[in-house]
């Protein structure tokens, strides 16, 4: 990360998931990289995104190893056990509906409003995983009702956020990050173990596409090969 000043804080949420692994094992090959606080199931800092105040003590707990130069928020949940992306307008449940916003929108959300005063005032990057199929723009095909309606809304709080952010730390980017299919949990079910990139691949590719952004009001919706995605 030659954009970040030397020995930048890294602060990766969600570090157990695949994603959020390979992300740490690249950057603890960056000498660049001075730290890496984890925040996952089984580090010294977690937190749920279906209990509000765990988000909020996450965040105070993590006050002590900030400021960050580079937050990645790598959370997010396509199906569980009980719940698949819905095919049609029938397969919607207002209680699986809401599984899935509070896991992929409000508890990222509250990660925005507790976790942004941690950003340093030197060049920095807030980046949350999203999603492409969240793009409304780019819908063609439809159906996954809940999963790309909670990732669009997603990209909205981002996109929003930004422009607050903007104004208390001028030198940080705003990132809706999409990293492709990538080979983990969230998409075996849907052909990700064949077509999928190794997680450590992914994660090298959004580094760097993650290096070119540019500070300021504006979010980016970014790829994990560098393509602006259309909102």
């Amino acid at each position: 990360m030659q954009s970040l000043p030397n020995q930048f804080h890294t602060l990766i949420i969600g570090s157990s998931g695949a994603i959020g692994q390979a992300f740490d094992e690249q950057l603890q090959q960056d000498p660049r990289c001075g730290s890496i606080t984890r925040i996952g199931r089984n580090e010294r800092i977690s937190l749920d995104l279906t209990y509000p105040e765990s988000i909020a003590q996450a965040a105070k707990a993590a006050t002590e190893f900030g400021p960050f130069h580079f937050i990645l928020v790598c959370t997010g949940v396509l199906h569980l056990e009980t719940i698949n992306p819905e095919k049609k307008l029938g397969d919607i449940n207002a209680e699986q509906m809401h599984t899935i916003f509070q896991i992929n929108t409000f508890g990222p959300a509250l990660i925005l409003k507790h976790f942004h005063g941690l950003l340093s005032k030197e060049r920095a990057i807030f980046a949350l995983i999203s999603a492409k199929v969240g793009s409304i723009a780019d819908n063609r095909l439809g159906g996954w009702y809940s999963y790309r309606a909670s990732k669009a809304a997603l990209n909205m709080l981002i996109k929003t956020s930004a422009i607050e952010i903007a104004r208390l730390r001028p030198n940080a980017a705003c990132v809706a990050l999409h990293p492709g299919t990538v080979k983990s949990r969230l998409s075996q079910p849907f052909g990700g173990e064949q077509k999928g990139q190794e997680p450590e691949v992914a994660a090298t590719h959004m580094l760097a596409s993650l290096d070119g952004v540019t500070a300021g009001p504006q979010a980016v919706f970014l790829s994990y090969d560098g393509t602006i995605l259309p909102w």
